[in-house]
């Protein structure tokens, strides 16, 4: 049985390491079904719309005249990498198909093809969309207007630019100009207009819940919640409420520059050109999808930018200008878009190291052809430039495999003073140089590794359908079978293995609770990897492979002398 202090060990070690993991991700990962709903929506209505704003939700004028309801008209406008679907009802992009993606079981990559609001859509209110627009469609020029007018004279105009450049990341950048205009020979006031970015649901059955999120930026700072942000809060196992459903998310600022909805992969990113928006806000909805052990549903989320409340004088009219990003995740790209929207990537405290690494794995891409071959190199490259601090730890262990027996008879004759006995472990290792935490420095150095491939592979558009040997998708689990409803991955059983068999191989010596908490280590690697990308576990099955090796090269070298370090002499 562990003692004391082996459970300490264990609980921190163990709160080290997913630390990090638990800001993204859940607890578990759901097992998602992957049918997808076939029917095409249709034109959203408030009664379909999501669930009671909150008190904060902007005051909303008082209704005008009914307008006329017109007939929903759907047009189909398409570039070189998209084809975007706009109704006319409520003058927007319905859902945008990206040619060169695939979904869920290979079907045509949709974005926003679940979401109530299309991307564009005017709200006095979450749920209360602006409906009567009429629409005009040039398919040549690619371009959309919408017009709409109110019994008091407000006259509110959308025009849609899709783009025309390609090789760059404008070629997924649309344009949006608004304008507000009072026809009327009266002023006019109008609310503070909720304008959506549209929604972003899960593409895969091993998408995370927390990949769906809502991101806004403002000087220069992203703030972020995922979809788990609006659901009550319970104890585990007692089942007592923490905290009740929070069905509106909103953030007020004068400066918020854009604002974007994200799934693992791809994201819409709504930003303003002259005038920065007042606020942000997000809701969520649910999907088709739903848990397979559950059946619980799925929820998507959807959100964008909260418009600044006009006053208009006759004839006066204010226009706003907005740019519309939907696409992948491709960091060069978003970051030239040169307004921080790289951000989305949400690499994390760890950024620095994620950036890095994904530069390094595109540059060896570039010279390999091959994904998987540039990460194993990489790795290689990582773990020689590692090898002279993987000697002296281990040359370190192996003197501390020396000090065991005298360290076996201090805890034996202080084991009814703990205090003691540790006293006297540190006046050994001291008086023989020996630093008893000194086989663990690789390990510390290699997790920041770790953590900036997890990030760096969790959000990456570049591992999206590369195969490698039976790995179909890099950015995926490699599922190679299921029992009792389980997958059974490869590569992350593997990776356990390694690691077990590199432990095996390492110089036994120090604390007895210490070794056996370094068993446990194969387990958390094992959970951290086992449902996420199997890029992640090629590299942390590589460098233990490399580390085996480098236990075979050293092992066979003469063991250390174990001499007390002689004192200096004092000039």
């Amino acid at each position: 049985m562990f003692d004391r202090t082996t459970w300490i060990a264990v609980a921190l070690s163990i709160a080290g390491l997913i630390g990090w993991q638990w800001y993204y991700t859940s607890h578990t990962l759901p097992a998602i079904q992957t049918e997808r709903a076939a029917a095409e929506r249709s034109a959203p209505t408030p009664a379909t719309a999501a669930p009671k704003a909150a008190s904060s939700v902007p005051a909303v004028s008082s209704p005008a005249a009914p307008i006329p309801q017109l007939t929903t008209r759907r047009e189909t406008l398409d570039t070189a990498k998209a084809e975007y679907l706009f109704e006319n009802n409520v003058g927007g992009i319905e859902s945008i198909t990206l040619f060169l993606h695939l979904g869920a079981q290979d079907h045509s990559l949709q974005l926003n093809d679940l979401s109530p609001a299309p991307i564009g859509a005017l709200l006095e209110a979450p749920g209360k969309m602006v409906e009567g627009f009429s629409m005009n469609a040039d398919k040549k020029n690619g371009k959309s207007s919408f017009e709409h007018r109110e019994a008091n004279g407000l006259m509110i105009s959308k025009f849609f630019t899709l783009p025309q450049t390609t090789g760059s990341p404008e070629e997924y950048l649309v344009g949006l100009d608004i304008t507000f205009s009072n026809t009327s020979k009266t002023p006019l006031d109008t609310p503070a207009y909720l304008l959506a970015a549209g929604g972003a649901t899960p593409v895969h059955a091993t998408d995370a819940p927390t990949y769906t999120r809502f991101d806004s930026f403002t000087d220069g700072k992203m703030t972020t919640i995922d979809v788990n942000w609006f659901g009550a809060t319970r104890l585990p196992l007692i089942g007592t409420e923490l905290r009740a459903e929070r069905p509106f998310y909103q953030v007020s600022s004068p400066a918020i520059t854009w604002a974007a909805v994200t799934s693992q992969y791809f994201c819409t990113i709504l930003t303003s050109q002259d005038k920065e928006a007042t606020g942000a806000w997000a809701t969520r909805f649910e999907t088709p999808l739903v848990t397979q052990r559950t059946q619980k549903p799925i929820y998507g989320m959807e959100g964008g930018l909260q418009l600044a409340s006009l006053h208009l004088a006759p004839g006066e009219s204010v226009s706003y200008h907005f740019t519309i990003f939907a696409g992948p995740k491709d960091f060069k790209g978003l970051e030239k878009l040169g307004a921080g929207q790289q951000a989305v990537m949400n690499f994390g405290m760890f950024h620095l190291v994620s950036e890095f690494l994904l530069w390094a794995m595109n540059a060896l891409k570039g010279l390999l052809g091959n994904y998987a071959a540039a990460i194993i190199v990489l790795t290689l490259l990582i773990k020689s430039a590692l090898w002279p601090i993987q000697n002296k730890a281990t040359n370190s262990m192996r003197r501390m495999q020396l000090l065991s027996p005298k360290m076996t008879e201090l805890r034996e004759k202080y084991k009814d003073n703990p205090t003691k006995m540790n006293e006297e472990l540190m006046k050994l290792y001291k008086h023989y140089g020996v630093n008893p935490f000194g086989g663990c420095l690789p390990m510390l150095i290699q997790i920041p590794v770790f953590f900036g491939f997890y990030s760096m592979l969790g959000t990456a558009i570049e591992l999206r359908n590369s195969h490698f040997l039976w790995i179909h998708d890099l950015s995926q689990p490699d599922t190679i079978a299921h029992f009792m409803n389980m997958p059974i991955n490869l590569l992350p059983i593997i990776m356990a293995g390694t690691m077990l068999w590199q432990m095996s191989l390492s110089p036994k010596g120090g604390d007895p609770a210490q070794q056996r908490m370094m068993y446990v280590m194969p387990l958390i690697f094992l959970s951290f990897c086992y449902n996420f990308a199997s890029a992640l576990a090629l590299y942390w099955t590589t460098q233990n492979i490399f580390s085996i090796v480098q236990l075979y090269v050293t092992r066979n070298r003469p063991l250390p002398k174990l001499e007390a370090p002689r004192p200096r002499k004092k000039r």
